[in-house]
């Protein structure tokens, strides 16, 4: 018995089944046996130029004596669409192409077996070698890590374990059981797949000599293009073999839940984007890019709650209520542009609402493609999104909502309270002290008010220092709080004269993100960073 286990560690499979078109947006699930040994030969010959074809052959050969038996792990299918350079009409000329995939969790087995095949273990040494050089599977997308299975792996033997499901080869090819579709997978002919039929041409003038483009000379190695331009409707050396396979094998089963926390604390909260541009926003872009993203699926979110010509509104996504004013309790949506590469532009989002979104929100996070800032250029080279991940606070913690005892600014602290210029209790600002006073006094308040969920002593105890270099507040090393865009676009919005400094925040255990906080902290403003603990710190 012979058994090879593949994982796909980008959580995808890409390949058409031969005789389809790209187009038609059909996968080829499971793998077929005629592509797992071309796989083999190409590794081989690519990584192991110096194992000889006589130790490899017997190997291949044994693999192609008969139809394997498959185990399928849950999966789903899924696609990209890209436009594509054409050409035919002009410069400008696009064509839409489709990429269809299996999408499959990164730690998911699909397994393989032969029954009835058999290797020394000189053999099995050089076949596990092979599998180990083997990085790719179907396109070059489809990352893998291949192992051959010993006998006395649990998977080797076990096929209908776990929640995985057997595909196998039907004895009557005509008839399929209840809930199964019968389907064609591409095999190796034993008895043409190595030979050199179809790939040696003889010259005619001296029949001794023989010429192949090919090493080996296998009808199994016979190029795509040539088998096009040679108008082959089946591979020389293939034969089709009809398997059967469940007929839900895309559908994905829930699995059950294993805590015990309530359904109302299990909504998601968090969804993270990547940003994309030809040129992306600089970190001094925060408000705008967080405005255009609360635009964007305020928007997205009407159009869905559409009814009788009235869009609907989102609280969650506008923090206001039915009847339009503000809402004051910070469960509603923090929107959150980061840099997160530290290269001073911004290229993550990260969408926090600690209320949770509900389903039409979740569909209007899940649609969010692009955002429109109004940066110059942004018709020709537009900010572009990529969804990574909805989840809950818990669960989810990359960026800004990591875990830490110090933070530190990303983005300046404008102050929410006017600073009394006359009377007694007055503040000069432009005394620098009397300025961190005020900023740092405005900063305790804001973090007791917007998390009640931390103790009082814990804020009380928290230790805030001004991030300032030569005579002015710093942030990340480079950039002046004057340098933000502070000013929201809506009338009255006075951010940019409010005071605004940079802080660096210790709290005497580890506290959850995010630390957002101040005036316009729904669009960024006042947004802390965790920074890595010093060890003995």
């Amino acid at each position: 018995m012979i058994a090879i286990s593949f994982k796909f560690l980008a959580g995808r499979y890409h390949a058409t089944p031969w005789g389809r078109h790209v187009n038609e947006g059909a996968v080829e699930w499971p793998p077929s046996p005629w592509r797992i040994l071309r796989a083999l030969v190409a590794t081989w010959k690519r990584t192991m130029p110096d194992v000889e074809q006589a130790k490899v052959e017997p190997i291949l050969r044994e693999l192609a004596k008969s139809p394997p038996e498959f185990v399928l792990p849950p999966a789903s299918t899924g696609h990209t669409r890209h436009y594509m350079p054409w050409f035919k009409k002009g410069p400008d000329d696009r064509t839409l192409v489709f990429d269809t995939f299996v999408a499959l969790p990164k730690d998911a087995e699909l397994l393989v077996r032969w029954p009835d095949a058999a290797l020394d273990d000189d053999a099995q040494r050089r076949l596990r070698r092979i599998l180990d050089n083997l990085n790719t599977f179907g396109r070059s997308e489809s990352w893998c890590e291949a192992r051959l299975l010993s006998d006395q792996d649990p998977g080797a033997t076990n096929l209908n374990g776990g929640r995985t499901r057997l595909v196998y080869r039907p004895l009557d090819a005509g008839s399929a059981p209840p809930d199964h579709e019968i389907i064609r997978l591409l095999c190796p002919d034993p008895g043409t797949a190595f030979a050199d039929s179809h790939v040696v041409k003889v010259n005619v003038q001296t029949a001794e000599e023989r010429i192949s483009i090919y090493d080996p000379a296998w009808n199994l190695c016979m190029e795509t293009l040539q088998l096009h331009d040679e108008k082959w409707s089946d591979p020389p050396g293939s034969r089709w073999v009809q398997y059967i396979r469940p007929s839900d094998c895309f559908k994905i089963e829930a699995a059950a839940r294993t805590n015990t926390r309530s359904t109302k604390g299990l909504r998601l909260q968090v969804a993270r984007y990547a940003l994309d541009s030809t040129v992306l926003p600089l970190v001094t872009e925060t408000l705008p890019v967080a405005e255009a993203a609360r635009r964007a699926l305020m928007g997205l979110y009407g159009r869905i709650k559409e009814h009788n010509g009235i869009r609907g509104r989102s609280q969650i996504f506008s923090g206001k209520d039915e009847d339009g004013n503000p809402l004051t309790d910070h469960g509603h949506a923090y929107y959150l542009p980061t840099d997160e590469d530290g290269d001073g532009r911004l290229d993550h989002l990260t969408v926090f609402a600690r209320n949770g979104f509900g389903p039409e929100e979740r569909r209007a996070l899940d649609r969010l493609r692009e955002l429109k800032t109004g940066r110059r250029g942004e018709e020709r080279h537009p900010l572009r999104l990529l969804l990574l991940g909805l989840g809950s606070l818990d669960d989810y913690q990359p960026g800004p909502l990591a875990q830490s005892k110090s933070w530190v600014s990303a983005t300046p602290y404008i102050a929410t309270q006017h600073a009394k210029t006359r009377g007694r209790d007055r503040i000069d600002l432009r005394d620098p002290e009397a300025r961190i006073r005020f900023l740092t006094g405005d900063l305790r308040a804001q973090i007791a008010a917007c998390r009640p969920d931390l103790p009082p002593t814990l804020v009380a105890e928290a230790n805030i220092e001004p991030v300032v270099t030569d005579g002015a507040f710093r942030i990340a090393g480079r950039w002046r709080p004057i340098q933000f865009k502070r000013f929201r676009s809506k009338p009255g919005d006075d951010g940019g004269r409010r005071p605004a400094g940079a802080f660096r925040v210790r709290f005497t255990l580890e506290v959850h993100g995010p630390i957002v906080i101040g005036w316009s902290s729904h669009f960024g403003m006042g947004l802390f960073v965790p920074v890595p603990e010093r060890p003995g710190a």
